[in-house]
């Protein structure tokens, strides 16, 4: 499976804990090329895409084996669950009747619309800002047995205790008929707290970390290039295939866009 494959790296560097160096991942390459015919090309993958079909190929195979070996434990709730999910609220409220409907979706990441120059907290408020639907849109509401203007909005019922926010950088330019990047300077805070929560939420003060950074570079979404940033026991690394590197923290706004070092493009925040 993908998971063993990517359990056999983890184990390979905790035995060998002495070496320096690097392994190379190609049995893990591999399995995901023998699985994923999208990832069979030479051409430039998305780390996004490449993430989200891990972790949902991870839950799937660890519920394949429980039903292989008939263990009695509820969908949903792997490791993976638990680390990554949270749950999103649709929330619509009928104009006419003032009726509120609200359907509740899990998500293991949020992909957040970007903006010029703004921030993270910024492109977090309009990803939960009220929608109107109306006209064509409008909305069928069971109270008035009808259709009706109404006033949406998504708000986080449950808290992750690892927050991956996609910044979505890459988008189809109608006008010139293909995808584009962004290279927006978007800043993004090392503390961050949630104010986009249902009024009875759990714990919705909870404090978030920044502890990883994925960053594109390169101009345009089918070229270029990825590095990834992370916090461990107190100092931030840089990772550029096999070199890695310190980086000092006052160093990562350079990693906000609109410079040649490049674009955040995944934010992981751990609940401290």
């Amino acid at each position: 499976t993908l998971f063993s494959a990517l359990r056999s790296l983890y184990i390979h560097i905790s035995d060998n804990p002495v070496d320096k160096g690097t392994v190379a991942p190609r049995a893990f390459i591999d399995k995901l090329k023998e699985l994923n015919e999208l990832f069979r090309s030479t051409m430039h993958q998305d780390a996004h895409e490449f993430s989200n079909y891990l972790l949902n190929r991870i839950v799937e195979e660890m519920e394949d084996e429980r039903k292989h070996y008939q263990t009695a434990v509820p969908s949903g709730a792997t490791f993976i669950h638990k680390i990554f999910e949270g749950i999103l609220t649709s929330e619509t409220r009928c104009l006419t009747c003032e009726n509120v409907s609200a359907r509740d979706e899990s998500f293991l990441d949020l992909s957040i619309d970007i903006e010029q120059n703004s921030s993270v907290t910024a492109c977090l408020r309009q990803f939960s800002a009220s929608e109107m639907l109306c006209q064509k849109n409008k909305f069928f509401c069971d109270s008035c047995c009808d259709l009706q203007e109404a006033e949406k909005r998504m708000k986080i019922k449950r808290l992750p205790n690892v927050l991956a926010l996609h910044l979505k950088r890459f988008k189809y330019q109608e006008d010139v008929q293909k995808y584009i990047k962004l290279a927006y300077r978007v800043a993004f805070p090392f503390e961050l707290r949630l104010f986009n929560t249902v009024d009875d939420a759990q714990n919705p003060d909870r404090l978030y970390e920044l502890f990883a950074i994925v960053v594109h570079i390169g101009t345009g979404p089918h070229h270029g290039h990825y590095v990834s940033i992370i916090r461990t026991m107190g100092f931030w690394l840089i990772f550029d295939d096999d070199t890695v590197d310190t980086i000092k923290e006052s160093d990562i706004p350079k990693y906000f866009g609109d410079s040649n070092s490049g674009s955040a493009y995944v934010l992981y925040y751990q609940a401290v």
